[in-house]
């Protein structure tokens, strides 16, 4: 077996598990869980025809590359969202998910053959996917802390000299997961002139951009990069429709920009064999080519918003995100001595609401895991099931 398997962390939701166990929920209340960031609104009926009516699909091998028709699609979405003009036949590939594209893009970027151990750059809290793709690459993770000083943004100057100097890849998220933080334009422009001094790879995780409030679309990075008046070079943006369309079993998405970099991508997935099915392809492009269900969406989630950030704000420091579905909250002092994992599981135990300590989503690194004392809220639920977990949040908050 590989030993690069044994640097392998627990997945938060097995720390989870392991942290409720034995535990025995209120069986007066029922079972809220807010700890998962699964969409639970209605998949759109316009992609559930448009699947069943392809199914023919299944008898014929996908191209990785994916259809024209699909390609196409996606990049009349680019065009509409972000006014980018991609080329369907380059700049474009459709996957399985943003999370396999995250993990096999890894595998294809770093070259473990030098010297000098590769590092792959990683916010902090961050989504493990890009711990694990790191590490099955045989680089070494280098964790950027995300602090609310900072707008919970990347510190990058606080990086040193000698990591960039090793740094073949840098994983940026933006809306953030957990924090819900979007990087601004200088922002972009601090991270490209770093890519530019030092040569690295930057794998922008885009799949949260269409879930945000009043108007405020999230930049993406290859908008920040035409608006700094850039080409792609060593930038590749990945998306997703599970959040936006609420299709996470049709595991969908694409990965798009620098097309040197993609032709070696397309090249390692043609080996990997990772191609979407024909009948989830034209499903994709029903959704990419429609934008109806997903102001739907957003207006839910604003309700969501709305109404339990208000409520939390009575007992959590707490504040609507610039994007996404997480609220990320701080854990009073006066409950659980201020601990993230004590007060999900008296949480857990006390109001049957499930939330995710933040400890769980971060790395102890340079001196700090800043994401302990905090929790990750996911408003997936329904609007009433959110409702009434924020009023058990509040209750059990309050002061006896």
């Amino acid at each position: 077996m590989s030993p690069r398997l044994q640097a392998l962390q627990p997945y938060p939701f097995q720390k989870l598990r392991a942290l409720f166990a034995g535990v025995t929920p209120n069986p007066a209340l029922a079972h809220v869980n807010l700890s998962i960031g699964e969409p639970k609104h209605p998949t759109p009926q316009l992609v559930k025809d448009a699947l069943v009516a392809h199914f023919d699909g299944l008898a014929a091998y996908p191209a990785t590359l994916g259809s024209d028709a699909l390609r196409g699609s996606i990049a009349a979405w680019a065009e509409r969202r972000y006014a980018l003009k991609l080329n369907p036949a380059k700049e474009i590939i459709p996957v399985n998910g943003s999370r396999e594209a995250l993990f096999s893009f890894a595998q294809t970027v770093i070259d473990a053959s030098g010297d000098s151990k590769p590092v792959v750059i990683s916010p902090n809290p961050f989504y493990q996917i890009y711990e694990g793709a790191a590490l099955l690459a045989g680089a070494e993770p280098y964790y950027v802390n995300c602090l609310a000083a900072k707008r919970f943004q990347p510190d990058w100057a606080n990086v040193p000299e000698d990591v960039w100097a090793r740094t073949q890849l840098v994983f940026v998220c933006s809306p953030g997961n957990p924090t819900g933080a979007v990087a601004s334009l200088d922002d972009w422009r601090e991270l490209f002139a770093l890519s530019d001094r030092y040569g690295f790879v930057i794998a922008s995780d885009e799949c949260y951009s269409e879930i945000y409030f009043n108007d405020a679309k999230p930049l993406g990075g290859l908008e920040a990069a035409k608006l700094l008046g850039r080409d792609f070079s060593r930038l590749v943006i990945f998306s997703s429709l599970s959040k936006r369309s609420n299709v996470p079993g049709m595991r969908s998405g694409f990965v798009a920009g620098d097309a040197a970099i993609l032709e070696q991508f397309l090249l390692y997935r043609t080996y990997h064999g990772c191609a979407m099915s024909p009948s989830v392809q034209a499903a994709s492009a029903a959704a990419w080519d429609d934008e109806a269900h997903v102001l739907d969406n957003r207006v839910q989630y604003t309700a969501k918003f709305n109404a339990v950030t208000q409520r939390l704000q009575t007992v959590l420091d707490v504040n609507l995100p610039d994007a996404s579905f997480y609220l990320w909250a701080k854990v009073p002092a006066h409950v659980a001595g201020g601990d993230d994992a004590e007060f999900a599981r008296r949480l857990y135990a006390e109001q049957h609401v499930t939330v995710l300590p933040g400890s769980y989503l971060a790395r102890e690194a340079h001196g700090v895991n800043p994401g302990a004392g905090y929790v990750r809220i996911a408003l997936v639920a329904p609007l009433a099931e959110c409702v009434e977990a924020a009023e058990r949040i509040v209750r059990f908050c309050q002061p006896a």
